[in-house]
C-alpha cells in the first residue's frame, strides 16, 4: 500500500525489533528442535560425522552460499531501484526485508515492511510498488521456469523419497506441493496482469476495495496505491529487456544458492551422500519442493514446523539419528542470523531515518 513518512512508520518498525519479536521464534525453532534430538538423536551415527578439514570446508560453503544469496538480493534491488541505492545501502536494507520475513508467518513474509522502509528511503510511491510487486512475480517466475526442468529430468522423485511415478503425487506431499503451487503461479500470474496488461483493471479493483465500509480507514492509501500501480506499470514496460534480464539473473542466483547450501550441508554432515549428479540434483530439487511446501506454515519464518519437516524431505540421505542435528544446522546458517542482523541494523536504519 502506498505508506506516508511519518513517525507512525518508524513505530511500527520498531515494533517489529521488539525482543519478543527475536526471542518467540527462536524458543519456537530451538524447542522442536531440542524435542526431536531428544526422541531421534542417535549417538552412534553422531560418532560417523568426519571432522575432517573437508566437513569444516563444506560448511563454509554453505556460509558462502548465503553470503551469494544476500549480495544477489542486493543488486537485484540496486538494478529495479535503478541504483537509487548503493551497494551497502542494498545490503542494509536487504538484512531488514530478511529480517521481516523471519519474524512473520511464511504465508505474510516481508512485503508489507519492504514497501515501508523503501518509503522511507523516499523512494516514490509508484517506484516502491513497482519494486514490491515485481520482487514477488520474479520469485514465482524462478520456480514455475525451474520446477517442471527439475520434474523433467528427476521425475517425480523431486518431491520425496519414495515417489516414482506422477500417481505417487496424489499423497499429502504432492497435493500439497500442487495445490500451493499453483497459489504461487495465481498470485504471480495476478501481479504480472496488474504490472503489465490491464494495470487499469488493478486500478479499479483498488478504487472498489477502498468503498468498503470496514476499510475505511485505508480509503486514501488504497486510493494513492491504485494510482500507483497504473504509474508503475508504464515505467516498468519502458524497461528494455536487460533491466528485465538483469533483475532475473540475479533472482535465480540468489534463489539457487538458498537451495545449494542444503546440499553443502548434507555433504558436510553424512559421509556417505553420494556426489554425482542425479544425487545433487535431487538434493538440490528436494530444496526447492520443501520450500513451496513450507510456504505458508503458520508460525514465525516457519520456525518449529521447517525443521520438523526438513528430515522428511531428505530422509534418504540423511539417518534419522543425525536428521534433527542436519536441520538444526541449516537452521542456524539460513535462518537465525537475519534475527540477530535484523536488531542490530534496524534501530540504526531508523536514527538514520529520523536524523534525516
Amino acid at each position: 500500500m502506498s505508506i506516508k513518512h511519518n513517525d507512525n512508520s518508524n513505530d511500527s518498525l520498531l515494533d517489529s525489533v521488539k525482543l519478543s519479536k527475536i526471542i518467540i521464534p527462536t524458543l519456537i525453532g530451538l524447542g522442536a528442535v531440542g524435542y526431536m534430538m531428544y526422541r531421534q538423536l542417535d549417538l552412534n551415527e553422531l560418532s560417523n560425522i568426519d571432522s575432517k578439514f573437508a566437513t569444516i570446508g563444506w560448511i563454509l560453503m554453505a556460509i558462502l552460499m548465503y553470503v551469494i544469496r544476500h549480495v544477489f538480493y542486493s543488486i537485484r534491488l540496486r538494478v529495479m531501484t535503478s541504483k537509487a541505492f548503493g551497494f551497502w545501502k542494498s545490503m542494509e536494507l536487504i538484512v531488514i526485508w530478511e529480517f521481516a520475513s523471519a519474524v512473520s508467518p511464511t504465508s505474510v513474509g516481508g512485503s508489507g515492511v519492504a514497501l515501508l522502509l523503501l518509503a522511507q528511503e523516499k523512494l516514490s510511491g509508484a517506484k516502491t510498488v513497482a519494486v514490491v510487486l515485481y520482487s514477488m512475480v520474479l520469485d514465482t517466475l524462478f520456480f514455475v521456469v525451474s520446477l517442471p526442468i527439475l520434474y523433467i529430468i528427476l521425475g517425480a522423485v523431486m518431491i520425496r523419497p519414495g515417489m516414482d511415478a506422477a500417481s505417487d503425487m496424489f499423497d499429502g506431499y504432492g497435493l500439497t506441493f500442487l495445490t500451493v503451487l499453483l497459489v504461487m503461479v495465481a498470485y504471480g500470474a495476478l501481479f504480472f496482469y496488474g504490472l503489465f496488461i490491464n494495470p487499469n483493471a488493478t486500478k479499479r479493483l483498488l478504487l472498489l476495495i477502498s468503498k468498503i465500509p470496514f476499510l475505511k480507514r485505508f480509503k486514501t492509501n488504497l486510493r494513492q496505491t491504485a494510482m500507483d500501480v497504473v504509474v508503475s506499470s508504464k515505467e516498468l514496460q519502458s524497461k528494455p529487456w536487460k533491466f528485465h534480464l538483469q533483475a532475473f539473473g540475479a533472482t535465480s542466483v540468489a534463489w539457487m544458492s538458498r537451495f545449494l547450501a542444503i546440499n553443502f550441508i548434507i555433504l558436510a554432515l553424512v559421509s556417505m551422500t553420494g556426489t554425482g549428479a542425479i544425487d545433487q540434483l535431487i538434493i538440490y530439487a528436494r530444496g526447492e519442493t520443501m520450500h513451496v511446501v513450507t510456504a505458508f506454515l503458520p508460525t514465525p519464518g516457519g520456525a518449529g514446523l521447517a525443521e520438523y519437516l526438513f528430515g522428511g524431505f531428505f530422509s534418504d540421505y540423511i539417518p534419522l539419528g543425525i536428521a534433527t542435528l542436519v536441520a538444526l544446522i541449516w537452521r542456524l546458517i539460513s535462518y537465525y542470523p537475519y534475527l540477530l542482523l535484523g536488531a542490530i541494523v534496524i534501530p540504526n536504519w531508523i536514527r538514520k531515518v529520523l536524523t534525516k
